[in-house]
């Protein structure tokens, strides 16, 4: 299935389908320059601050920045957000109306964090800044005015790979314990072998191409990867907090989300699977305005209210 089928697409997305182009990971000056927001949503029902955390030993500090959309002192809930951009591009900037969205219309504290990028810094190095950044979340828990047993992590694409490791760390006993996972089209399995990887292997936008070249710039050079690296590689994966796992039709990141969220459910892990029909990785990001992105946007705010909803007080 190509760009060449748009009637396959949401009909209200197929006049986005130009914005579409074949890029190459190497070229990272022109990724780059692809997930820089030109302008940022402010909301003054939301309070954002920006300051920075402790990094891992030896580490530089990390840069985070909070977005406080509680309305009140009983809304305990906090949520570490995850930005996408294939470990090697994006920024709080970049996946800033995400954190908007899920403070606001969950009513709780995201942190968003900006960690290290790929290929200058490989795996552990961002992975590291999202755990110093969880950890030093939980620790603050009461300067911030939140639970420490009511914290979860969210994250997209290689965001989601992120956060799920994040999750992954908690039930092993590495860190501390999350409430839930959100993850959004997330890349999980740097095996690149699904179905859907080989289907669209070489589309505009990002392809199975795009996801190889991914995996090769963040994972070590000459070294392998482990379960905290690409959490589809985690042999058992009973223990870990409730998910909600949403992917897009035609992304070659399709499989894998659908495969880690049965392979949660087998392992008694209460999941919402969420499918979009007719759309592509990200195109929530090209066509925010679209009833499909919007309809995107509900199921995420809905869901994060459902897992918190289902947290102890």
């Amino acid at each position: 299935m190509t760009i060449a089928e748009p009637s396959r697409f949401d009909p209200e997305l197929r006049q986005h389908l130009v914005e579409l182009s074949r890029v190459e990971l190497w070229d990272l000056d022109q990724v780059r320059l692809g997930t820089v927001a030109s302008a940022l949503e402010w909301d003054p029902s939301v309070r954002v601050t920006s300051f920075t955390v402790p990094g891992a030993a030896g580490a530089p500090d990390v840069p985070v920045r909070l977005y406080d959309g509680r309305l009140s002192s009983r809304d305990h809930d906090g949520v570490l957000h995850v930005h996408g951009g294939a470990f090697v591009s994006g920024s709080p900037d970049f996946e800033h109306r995400r954190s908007m969205y899920l403070a606001r219309g969950a009513r709780c504290l995201v942190v968003s964090v900006d960690y290290r990028l790929a290929p200058e810094h490989r795996y552990p190095a961002g992975f590291e800044d999202c755990c110093a950044a969880l950890d030093w979340m939980t620790g603050a828990a009461g300067e911030l005015g939140i639970d420490p047993r009511r914290v979860g992590v969210a994250g997209s694409s290689a965001g989601g790979c992120l956060a799920a490791a994040l999750a992954l760390r908690g039930r092993n006993g590495d860190g501390p314990p999350v409430a839930f996972q959100l993850l959004v089209y997330p890349a999980l399995d740097c095996r690149c072998s699904s179905p859907s990887m080989r289907r669209f292997s070489d589309i505009p936008g990002f392809s199975g191409r795009n996801a190889s070249q991914m995996w090769s710039l963040y994972l070590p050079e000459g070294g392998g990867a482990d379960a905290y690296a690409s959490p589809a590689l985690a042999s058992a994966l009973a223990g870990l907090p409730p998910a909600f796992v949403s992917v897009a039709e035609f992304d070659p990141l399709r499989d894998e989300g659908i495969d880690f969220a049965l392979r949660l459910l087998g392992s008694s892990v209460a999941v919402e699977l969420r499918v979009f029909p007719g759309t592509w990785h990200g195109f929530d990001l090209v066509a925010p305005g679209t009833a499909a992105a919007l309809s995107f946007e509900r199921a995420e705010v809905d869901a994060l209210r459902r897992l918190v909803g289902t947290l102890a007080g």
